[in-house]
């Protein structure tokens, strides 16, 4: 696979990466298009400002790079935030207030803590904790629709207290599937965030049986993303990417221009 949909740079809160720098990786390892996707997290407990930076510079940034690399490498400019259901509208306000190709809602957040934290799992079965992240995605959705696709649906699965690395579909299946219905009534897609490969999940993010499920139920729009914060992890399990698209039933990915998809056979 030769696009990547999911990086984050120097302006995101968790990297330090000069933007350059996964440019020329990208260039190293032959991708033909990636997408910039940096947070912007509203309202992030413990620290509101970690995830915020300058659109403006952002953009001057990437706009600038755009031209430099146009001979070698097609650069989009995208967004990462943090879904909550009170943010409905400033998100919205956000999007429309820059010239994106594309925005990737996620779930980063539940009840005002980041299951990053092992706060997060403090009086909590896992099986309970699980739940309530992905019911807090279906909530989400009745609030907040100005994205193209949900980013890593199972995110919990890195952090389970357990470190299992690995959760049943089964036991989730009822409100995963309301999930799915809801983004692909909304138009939206999700992505394969091949991310989970290097937290030695054994599968990408989400794992297979929901990628598949969302096919299956109609959905159409997917996006590759490694998720990668420095550029060693660019690109990263991307040779596992189309035999896991084909068993889900999907002969193409998407990408992005000015928020409209792209279908691109492989």
């Amino acid at each position: 696979m030769f696009y990547d949909y999911h990086i984050h740079t120097q302006f995101s809160g968790d990297s330090d990466t000069p933007v350059r720098s996964m440019l020329d990786q990208a260039v190293s390892l032959g991708l033909k298009e990636v997408c910039i996707t940096d947070h912007i997290d509203y309202d992030y407990p413990n620290d509101p400002n970690l995830f915020l930076f300058n659109l403006d510079e952002y953009f001057s940034t990437l706009l600038a790079l755009q031209k430099e690399y146009q001979s070698t490498l097609s650069i989009k400019i995208g967004m990462e935030y943090g879904l909550m259901p009170h943010l409905g509208e400033k998100l919205k306000q956000l999007a429309s207030s820059y010239p994106f190709d594309f925005i990737i809602g996620s779930s980063h957040v539940v009840d005002q803590i980041d299951p990053y934290y092992p706060a997060y799992w403090e009086g909590k079965q896992e099986e309970e904790g699980i739940l309530q992240y992905f019911e807090s995605i279906l909530e989400n959705l009745h609030t907040c629709s100005d994205f193209d696709v949900y980013g890593h649906i199972d995110y919990i699965v890195r952090y389970l207290p357990s470190q299992k690395k690995s959760y049943s579909y089964e036991i989730y299946q009822e409100v995963i599937e309301q999930c799915l219905r809801k983004l692909i009534a909304m138009g939206k897609g999700i992505e394969m965030n091949t991310a989970g490969f290097k937290y030695g999940l054994n599968a990408p993010n989400p794992k297979t049986e929901i990628i598949q499920r969302y096919r299956e139920l109609g959905g159409e729009i997917i996006t590759i993303g490694s998720d990668g914060h420095t550029p060693q992890h660019l690109a990263y399990g991307f040779e596992r990417v189309r035999s896991i698209l084909e068993q889900c039933g999907f002969q193409y990915i998407t990408l992005f221009q000015k928020r409209k998809p792209e279908f691109i056979r492989f």
